[in-house]
């Protein structure tokens, strides 16, 4: 199966799989986080929501904003 966005094949995922484990999907979101044209405010922000139920906290936390 293909598929156009990255979207469309998550939510086949799913559908299929169930929701999974929610902090290795917060985790993968993360990761994924970029400032990119954010204002720092908003960043940090949609950081810390990300970061609340993705488990990590302390150096490992600090690690990924920083990166």
């Amino acid at each position: 199966m293909e598929y156009e966005i990255v979207g469309e094949f998550l939510v086949n995922i799913r559908k299929e799989f169930g929701e999974g484990d929610k902090k290795l999907v917060k985790v993968a979101e993360l990761k994924k986080l970029e400032q990119k044209e954010k204002m720092m405010k908003k960043f940090v922000q949609k950081f810390r929501r990300t970061a609340r139920e993705s488990g990590y906290e302390g150096k490992l936390l600090v690690e990924e904003l920083t990166l």
